[in-house]
C-alpha cells in the first residue's frame, strides 16, 4: 500500500477559522469555531483521500528558536483567551472525527510536520501539508505537496517559482537574504524579494552569495558583506528541521474514514 499522509497544521487551521468567526472572543466563538474547525478537516479529508492523517500542534513551550534568538516570533498577535483555554476541546473533537493529534514539547509544529513529511518521502509516500503558512514551500518535492485548504489549491514546485523565482530548495535561502516578517526574522537590509530570486538565480545557494559579496558592486555587496552573520542566522532559523527524533509509528495515523 502507498502512504498518503495528510499532515495538518493544526493551529494553521484553527486560527483562521476563529478569525472568520463574528462576534467577540468568547466560549460561544470558540465553539462555533470548533464545529467549524472539524468540518473543514472532514472536508479535506474527502478532498485528499489519504490512507494517514493527524493534526500537529505546536508545543505551548520554547524551543530552540526562542533561545537562538529572543526576537522570533515578537510582536506578533497573541492567541485569544477564549481560544487558548480550549484548544483540548479542538483535540478531542478532532479525535471523534477519526484523525489524531500530536504535540511535541518545546518543538514548533513546522519541525514536526518537515521531519514527518520527510520519513514519509524517503519511504516512497506522499504527504499533503495542509496549511496556508509559506514557510513549507522549501519541502516541496515530488512527494510532498502544499495544501492551501482554504483557496482549495495545490502549490507544487511550479507554483513557487512562479510566484517567488526560485525554487523550493532555495526557499529558506530566499528567506533568509530578504527575510520573514510573519516570524520577525530580518534579512538582509536592501535586500527585496526581487533581488534575492535574482542573487540565488545567480549564485544558486545563501552560501555562494555571502562568498560572492566582494564581487557584487555598490550598496547591495556592502550590505550583504555587513550583514553575512545576519543572514546565517536568518537561514537557521527559518530552515526546517527534519531530524527530530519523534518516537512515533505510523500505524497509530491509519486514517479508517
Amino acid at each position: 500500500m502507498t502512504i498518503k499522509f495528510l499532515l495538518i497544521d493544526a493551529l494553521n487551521v484553527i486560527r483562521r477559522v476563529y478569525a472568520a468567526q463574528p462576534g467577540e472572543d468568547s466560549p460561544e466563538r470558540v465553539e462555533y469555531a470548533r464545529t467549524s474547525s472539524v468540518q473543514s478537516l472532514q472536508r479535506a479529508a474527502r478532498e485528499c483521500r489519504p490512507t494517514h492523517a493527524c493534526c500537529v500542534f505546536d508545543s505551548q513551550e520554547p524551543g530552540w528558536r526562542h533561545d537562538m534568538y529572543a526576537d522570533y516570533k515578537a510582536g506578533r498577535k497573541p492567541m485569544p483567551d477564549a481560544l487558548q483555554q480550549k484548544l483540548s476541546g479542538f483535540k478531542d473533537a478532532f479525535s471523534d472525527s477519526g484523525v489524531s493529534s500530536i504535540e511535541i514539547p518545546r518543538f514548533e509544529a513546522d519541525d514536526v510536520i518537515a521531519t514527518l513529511a520527510s520519513k514519509v518521502a524517503l519511504q516512497n509516500g506522499h504527504v499533503i501539508i495542509l496549511s496556508t503558512d509559506k514557510i513549507f514551500f522549501q519541502l516541496i518535492s515530488e512527494q510532498i505537496t502544499i495544501r492551501d485548504h482554504f483557496n482549495k489549491r495545490d502549490i507544487d514546485y511550479s507554483s513557487v517559482m512562479d510566484k517567488f523565482g526560485v525554487r523550493p530548495d532555495q526557499f529558506a535561502d530566499f528567506l533568509a537574504l530578504s527575510g520573514d516578517s510573519t516570524n520577525n526574522i530580518g534579512g538582509v537590509p536592501s535586500v527585496g524579494k526581487k533581488t534575492a530570486a535574482r542573487l540565488l538565480g545567480q549564485f544558486d545557494t545563501l552560501d555562494n552569495v555571502l562568498s560572492a559579496a566582494y564581487i557584487i558592486p555598490g550598496k547591495l555587496g556592502d550590505m550583504i558583506r555587513l550583514y553575512s552573520e545576519d543572514a546565517r542566522t536568518a537561514q537557521t532559523l527559518v530552515r526546517l528541521r527534519i531530524d527530530l527524533e519523534l518516537g512515533l509509528n505510523l500505524r497509530t495515523y491509519r486514517y479508517g474514514h
